[in-house]
């Protein structure tokens, strides 16, 4: 497995201090995040999922903790639009350049706009997706959200 990702390359060169994680990806998980939280023996609020939907027909990137869903109606809100949906996931791989299972909110092929849930910025270090299937990468939530540019809300269901 490659370590080095779109994602892994643009915290780089954000100089972004961050620590890379691989497991064992199980493609059968009834749920991608709590798999990954299982296999690197970590807090699910620590581990968060990528999720990408449509507010308004507009792409947008929602990074909440693998334990918890996302309301779209506050992603709606959170993200200046009416009404919010789950992005497909063939839309989701054209969009982001990234399979299901290995999409990250780093690196995508456009960014695009980003809302990340309130809470997780109450820990001092969050794993999100490297850009592949069954690679984490380990950094401050600070940083997801400068690097990335997020809009900080409370996002969840």
């Amino acid at each position: 497995m490659s370590k080095a990702t779109p994602a892994t390359r643009a915290l780089e060169t954000a100089g972004a201090a961050f620590t890379v994680h691989a497991y064992d990806y199980d493609p059968d998980a009834e749920s991608i995040g709590l798999q990954a939280a299982s296999a690197l023996g970590e807090d699910p609020a620590r581990v968060l999922k990528t999720l990408m939907a449509q507010v308004d027909g507009k792409p947008v990137c929602v990074i909440v903790p693998s334990d918890q869903e996302v309301s779209m109606k506050k992603l709606a809100i959170a993200a200046g639009g009416k009404s919010a949906q789950m992005m497909k996931p063939p839309e989701a791989e054209r969009v982001t350049g990234y399979k299901v299972g290995g999409i990250s909110p780093f690196g995508q092929r456009k960014q695009v706009r980003t809302v990340i849930e309130q809470s997780a910025l109450a820990h001092d270090q969050v794993f999100l997706n490297g850009g592949q299937r069954g690679l984490q990468v380990r950094l401050r939530p600070a940083d997801v959200r400068d690097v990335l540019k997020a809009v900080v809300a409370d996002v969840l269901a």
